[in-house]
């Protein structure tokens, strides 16, 4: 039973790409499965934001509010993810006829798309700082809701989207997922302390919440994939895109963490926390966005990201296990 319990721990994150991409597959060859796919998506999508709420919960409820403050370090990762898109959304916008456009607008999308709500889980896992992840996650959300309603209408016209529109959307995406937990777990820290300090002896919990989390992420990354109609060419450009781009941010987040680390008494933790505040994405988030505000298509690039950082993840978290046993 030991040995079960390690071997799930180790391998937890594989197995949830494993069977979501597996039950997917499943139900679409099945025929016999169909007539229940309408109640199965809804399932799926209203499954999802709870579980986000249960797991930014936990997370919140062992991290004190001041905890929460800026780095330097964040500064530099916001530069990195709102210039880039600000670059690129000009590139479309000066030249419409741009050769592989699908491509630059899923880069563009990966790029803004804002940390995971899941990456503090992560981090902590990796030894990093759950505090400094989950700061960069609400800095982060904020600049995307100002710079996608600023650029998006100029490179993608829609009717009746202006500036106020999308922000106001994006934020009815925002708050409940990232503000609400917050809130209601130092509501409990100071009303309720007895029961705080139960739901902070549950270190693990978050991780198993992500774990399914992930499950149904890559579900319905894997049904975005397959309900693609475009071309085979549109497919190969926008992996391409993605999974350059996750190098592109777990690259360049890991040396600027590093830097701030040689000018820290914490080696190693900065570097940790910037990765993968970078580089782990909220691709639910940027489907949503890539179907809401930009070509459909586009939607795709969350998918594939998911599979490109979690496959990363997973590799890390091995290492970090060898390294434990060894």
């Amino acid at each position: 039973m030991a040995n079960l319990i390690k071997f799930l721990k180790e391998w937890m994150l594989v197995i949830g790409i494993v069977c979501g991409a597996s039950l997917y597959i499943i139900f679409h060859y099945v025929t016999l499965l169909h007539p229940a796919g309408p109640f199965l998506l809804g399932l799926c999508r209203n499954i999802q934001p709870v579980l986000i709420f249960a797991m930014l919960f936990l997370t919140f409820c062992r991290i004190e509010p001041h905890e929460l403050r800026p780095h330097r370090w964040q500064l530099w990762l916001l530069l990195i993810q709102g210039g880039s898109f600000v670059l690129v959304s000009l590139l479309i916008v000066l030249f419409p006829a741009l050769p592989l456009r699908i491509g630059w607008e899923s880069f563009m999308l990966c790029m803004i798309c804002p940390t995971a709500t899941a990456c503090a889980v992560v981090t902590s896992k990796l030894g990093g700082s759950m505090s400094g992840v989950l700061t960069y996650t609400i800095l982060i959300n904020l600049l995307t809701a100002i710079l996608v309603p600023l650029f998006v209408p100029l490179i993608q016209h829609t009717e009746g989207m202006n500036f106020f529109t999308a922000f106001n959307r994006i934020l009815a995406k925002v708050f409940p997922l990232l503000i609400l937990p917050a809130l209601s777990a130092w509501l409990i820290r100071y009303l309720l302390p007895e029961l705080h300090s139960k739901l902070s002896h549950y270190t693990n919990l978050s991780f198993y919440v992500w774990a399914v989390a992930l499950l149904l992420a890559i579900l319905m990354s894997t049904r975005a994939i397959f309900h693609h109609d475009g071309s085979v060419w549109d497919l190969l450009e926008i992996a391409v895109a993605s999974l350059l781009s996750s190098v592109i941010q777990f690259g360049s987040g890991k040396l600027i963490g590093a830097y701030y680390d040689r000018k820290t008494a914490a080696p190693g933790n900065n570097k940790i926390t910037a990765g993968q505040a970078l580089g782990q994405k909220n691709t639910v988030f940027g489907i949503w966005m890539g179907y809401t505000f930009l070509n459909p298509v586009t939607s795709l690039a969350g998918g594939f990201y998911s599979i490109w950082h979690n496959v990363y993840n997973t590799m890390q978290l091995r290492e970090i296990s060898k390294r434990k046993h060894n």
